[in-house]
Formats: structure tokens, C-alpha cells, sequence
């Protein structure tokens, strides 16, 4: 082997190795810091009491499919805008605005039915079940 890809096979090696540490580094730091118990007492009423709050209510709450089907349109502009502010920053430097502009207007269009979809299915109707 000659000296250049001896040189490059380091390189890579470090970069493998560094993926792995941050990989794993995480896993390798909570098992250290995290607490080994934790003070669990019984208060007069005989409910456990972990961080010297009282517990209010139940656990177990019951979430209506509105708030996910929001949720999924939350999701749904949040990609609009990741493609949109590249894309408006390179808007009409390759000298194809009306092609680029067309694009555009089907892209937040199709997204825009995202919206006609959950107003039609009643997301955005906040009613307590």
C-alpha cells in the first residue's frame, strides 16, 4: 500500500470510530449519571410518592384522535417550509421563473388540501368527548 491511502484509511478509521462514540457516547454517559434508586415512600393515603409531589388525577388520560390528526398537520407544513426557504433562496437565478414559479404553486396547492382535508374531517373543531 502506498503512503496516500495508508493516509486515507486513518481518516476514515478516526471517522468511524468517532460515529460510534457519538452513537454510544450518550447510552455510556446516562449509565453513569443516572441515579442508581429512587426514594419511593407511601404517603397517608398509601400512594407512592417519588418526587415529594402529590399526584393529581389518574395516569392513564385519554387523548382524541383530533389532537394527532393535528399533530400530522403540524407535520405537514413544517416539511412545506423546510422545502420552501431553500427554494426561495434560490428562486429565479437559473433564469426559469415562471417554470420554478408553476412548480411552486403546485407544491403548496397539494399541501394546501392538507388543510381542506382536516377542516372537512373537523380537526380544527376543539370539542371535549
Amino acid at each position: 500500500m502506498n503512503d496516500i491511502l495508508k493516509g486515507d484509511l486513518i481518516y476514515i478509521a478516526v471517522f468511524c470510530l468517532g460515529g460510534f462514540a457519538f452513537a454510544l457516547g450518550p447510552f455510556v454517559l446516562v449509565y453513569f449519571l443516572a441515579p442508581r434508586w429512587t426514594r419511593t415512600t407511601l404517603d397517608k393515603t398509601g400512594q407512592a410518592i417519588e418526587c415529594g409531589m402529590d399526584p393529581i388525577g389518574d395516569a392513564w388520560i385519554r387523548y382524541s384522535a383530533v389532537y394527532y390528526l393535528y399533530a400530522l398537520v403540524f407535520v405537514a407544513f413544517a416539511v412545506d417550509v423546510l422545502f420552501l426557504i431553500p427554494v426561495a433562496l434560490v428562486y429565479g437565478r437559473a433564469g426559469f421563473v415562471w417554470r420554478d414559479f408553476v412548480e411552486l404553486g403546485l407544491f403548496v396547492g397539494v399541501l394546501s388540501l392538507v388543510i381542506v382535508y382536516a377542516w372537512k374531517k373537523g380537526v380544527f373543531k376543539w370539542t371535549r368527548h
